[in-house]
């Protein structure tokens, strides 16, 4: 079981940045792929970004390539979401995942947070 706690959430205008943490409860963080969703309000759950386990790896959805980033420590058993040039509609609930591999984080994870709300004003 691996526990998944999003911090870092908030309201920022359109053009400005926020960081997303999620911390991870297990000392076995380093070997799980992690990942990161967002659902709207009246949309369903999307892929946002995903990074293998050393961190050398690293996939986007088209609409937020270029301006986000994913990065992991493991030290701090720890994975990231560098979010600049939001927009409006990046306002969503951000989640963060957890699975086996980098194929199954972006589609189906085995593990997720309790999400943080992101809300970019225009």
């Amino acid at each position: 079981q691996v526990q998944l706690v999003e911090s870092g959430g908030g309201l920022v205008q359109a053009g400005g940045s926020l960081r997303l943490s999620c911390a991870a409860s297990r000392r076995t963080f380093g070997n799980y792929a992690m990942g990161w969703f967002r659902q709207a309000p009246g949309k369903e759950r999307e892929f946002v970004a995903a990074i293998n386990w050393s961190g050398d790896s690293t996939y986007y959805a088209d609409s937020v390539k270029g301006r986000f980033t994913i990065s992991r420590d493991n030290a701090k058993t720890t994975v990231y979401l560098q979010m600049d040039s939001l927009k409006p509609e990046d306002t969503a609930v951000y989640y963060c995942a957890a699975a086996t591999n980098t194929i199954v984080v972006k589609t189906t994870p085995l593990y997720w947070g309790q999400g943080t709300q992101v809300t970019v004003s225009s």
